[in-house]
């Protein structure tokens, strides 16, 4: 039997993400497989902590090559999982962001791209404050929410904020930013009125449908162009019916499949990192969203490892 977990039953061994190995040597890898396990963040139904360990456990079912792009990540880069950015202070909000920051800094110091699993939404910005130190990056982001919305209870920092601090921090780029998917109800007419003040190309679900996932595709590459891009995947874009186990679903978003088309659609963009989020593992013990969550992670490891091989080789 060959010594590859990638290749023995995916039952057997120790999970990791995707079966690769697991390592703390930055050194050895070009892209990190990292799991973010907080949801200190979170405004109403918790356990997103516990998706990074479930995504791992389902991710077992990932094989080596993407049949549909012909994309084999493993062969493009140097791929291995370096473990949790686990805060110290997991009941302080603020305290853990900046662990999770302490925790990436290294990463993009190292010249390695990172590709994480959370944990609630308002990880991105801590993870944001460690990669995107050298300007604002360009911003792809799937979700029923923009994450664009004020204080809340008394907190500037929830899971329904960062894009609106990162954007006032100078980590995103507004005007580079495209927000897919964005749908349900609200409790004030102005709740995503920074995304629209500020720049950010927002595509509410009626619209998706009305333009077709081609047209986004294009809207996509229209708003991104050749910038620095990180990716970021809020599982609760998908219709809940694919996607039950997380915080916040809205009924009637996109599907499991188009979401897979978008994705794939990503690799000639200069990737610099991406994230899973909002898994919610309590909340759906079929286990199916986990599956979900490590198949959208897939999808963005496949583009990052051609985006990479793409850049090493002009």
């Amino acid at each position: 039997m060959s010594n590859d977990p990638k290749t023995q039953p995916r039952y057997s061994g120790i999970p990791t993400f995707m079966r690769t190995p697991y390592t703390t040597d930055l050194s050895a890898i070009d892209i990190a497989l990292i799991g973010v396990p907080f949801d200190g963040g979170v405004t109403n139904r918790t356990g997103t902590r516990h998706g990074p360990r479930e995504v791992r456990n389902q991710s077992s079912l990932m094989r080596t090559i993407n049949q549909a792009t012909g994309i084999a990540p493993f062969e493009l880069a140097r791929v291995g999982d370096i473990g949790d950015a686990l805060p110290d202070n997991p009941f302080e909000l603020i305290a853990s962001h900046k662990a999770i920051q302490s925790f990436f800094e290294p990463v993009k110091t190292a010249g390695v791209l990172p590709l994480s699993a959370g944990g609630d939404h308002s990880i991105t910005l801590p993870i944001l404050r460690a990669i995107a130190k050298d300007g604002p990056v360009a911003l792809v982001h799937f979700d029923a929410h923009c994450d664009t919305g004020d204080d809340y209870l008394g907190s500037k920092f929830h899971h329904g904020s960062p894009f609106k601090i990162a954007a006032e921090e100078g980590l995103i780029d507004p005007e580079k930013t495209i927000q897919i998917g964005i749908r349900g109800g609200i409790t004030d007419r102005e709740q995503w009125k920074f995304s629209y003040d500020s720049g950010m190309r927002v595509i509410h679900i009626e619209e998706f449908y009305d333009m077709g996932v081609d047209a986004v595709i294009d809207e996509i590459h229209k708003v991104v162009g050749d910038s620095p891009v990180y990716v970021t995947f809020d599982v609760d874009g998908l219709d809940p019916v694919y996607a039950p186990g997380t915080g916040t679903p809205e009924v009637g978003g996109f599907t499991s499949f188009e979401a897979q088309k978008m994705l794939r659609s990503l690799a000639d963009l200069h990737i610099i990192g991406g994230d899973v989020v909002e898994v919610s593992p309590p909340f759906d013990p079929s286990g199916v969203t986990a599956l979900v969550g490590a198949t959208m992670m897939f999808e963005i490891l496949c583009v990052m490892s051609e985006s990479l091989r793409r850049r090493k080789h002009d």
